[in-house]
């Protein structure tokens, strides 16, 4: 048999290597819960840039003004902090007012193809408008007998690029939009 005086110094060289261990583990547990932590903060920032990114976008396609000034789609208002920038719209980060979030807005026309009049249902009270006469049309004039209506179906494509002010975070939202439009209405 052993002698105790003998095993008293390996029990606690046992002791100190499982406390040098178990605070490697705790310090690596530790390194990882804030990196996590990082990653979800930094998810959620930039799903706040896209959600104003996408809230801008909703914005200027809800009004019909966009297809007749793209350069300056976004009306002045006093609500919006960036006013004065053009096709610029500044809210908060929480959603409220505020310039935490910046979005530029850039509208671009793809195409716009004028619409026969016998593709339009003439019971419609949309379709109807387009069925008025044109203004100072003559027989004989160029054109005059071209089986277009007053309208035309345009496509526009518009893009939003958000950027977070204080935390950096960026996002970049796409939208293609189909609107109808009077057929004097060009592509820039």
């Amino acid at each position: 048999m052993s002698s105790p005086h003998g095993q008293r110094g390996a029990a606690l060289i046992v002791s100190l290597i499982m406390l040098l261990l178990i605070s490697i583990l705790a310090v690596t547990a530790f390194r990882l819960g804030k990196s996590n932590l990082q990653i979800v903060g930094n998810i959620q920032q930039r799903s706040q840039a896209i959600g104003a990114a996408q809230t801008a976008i909703d914005q200027v396609i809800s009004n019909i003004q966009f297809t007749q000034t793209p350069d300056d789609a976004v009306p002045a208002t006093v609500a919006n902090p960036c006013n004065g920038t053009p096709n610029t719209l500044c809210t908060s980060a929480s959603g409220g007012t505020g310039t935490d979030i910046k979005v530029t807005l850039r509208l671009g026309c793809d195409s716009i193809q004028p619409i026969a009049t016998t593709k339009l249902n003439w019971n419609s009270a949309l379709d109807r408008g387009c069925l008025k006469s044109k203004p100072n049309s003559s027989h004989g004039q160029v054109g005059g007998s071209n089986n277009d209506s007053q309208c035309a179906n345009s496509v526009w494509n518009v893009h939003a690029s958000a950027n977070d002010t204080i935390t950096q975070a960026a996002a970049t939202v796409d939208e293609g939009v189909g609107v109808r439009v009077p057929v004097v209405t060009t592509c820039n």
